[in-house]
């Protein structure tokens, strides 16, 4: 078993929530996206909240903030946040659609590589082999 658990994180990121109000967080998916961001942030260079860091992976040390309550989780609306998810969603398939027609593109000036040039072949018909006069 994974010490913390999500439901210990989740639990430790809601403690000031009081019954019948909405949690700050209610998935899996935000404990994650919350603590990889922090672990970018430490790779990138942000100086860990806690002490005895020494040895640990970026992850490990996001998760142990969150663990003592030193990482905060700002909720955001559900609406922003299926928003950026089909932000990232749109700009996945233009991505892809720029990588397929990039590739169509490199198929075609290669097809046209291997076609004989048709005025290669019209000039070489104009000359003749001598035979004939």
């Amino acid at each position: 078993m994974i010490h913390p658990s999500y439901v210990d994180l989740m639990n430790v990121v809601n403690k000031g929530v009081e019954e019948g109000e909405t949690p700050v967080i209610n998935s899996r998916y935000s404990i994650v996206m919350a603590t990889a961001k922090r672990a970018r942030q430490i790779v990138d260079g942000d100086e860990p909240m806690i002490e005895g860091t020494e040895g640990m992976k970026p992850l490990s040390i996001a998760v142990k903030e969150l663990e003592q309550g030193k990482l905060q989780i700002i909720p955001q609306d559900e609406d922003a946040i299926e928003e950026m998810e089909n932000e990232d969603l749109r700009a996945a398939k233009a991505m892809e659609q720029e990588l397929t027609d990039a590739d169509l593109a490199l198929d075609t000036d290669e097809d046209a590589k291997d076609e004989p040039d048709a005025e290669a072949a019209e000039d070489s018909s104009d000359y003749s082999s001598g035979d004939e006069e």
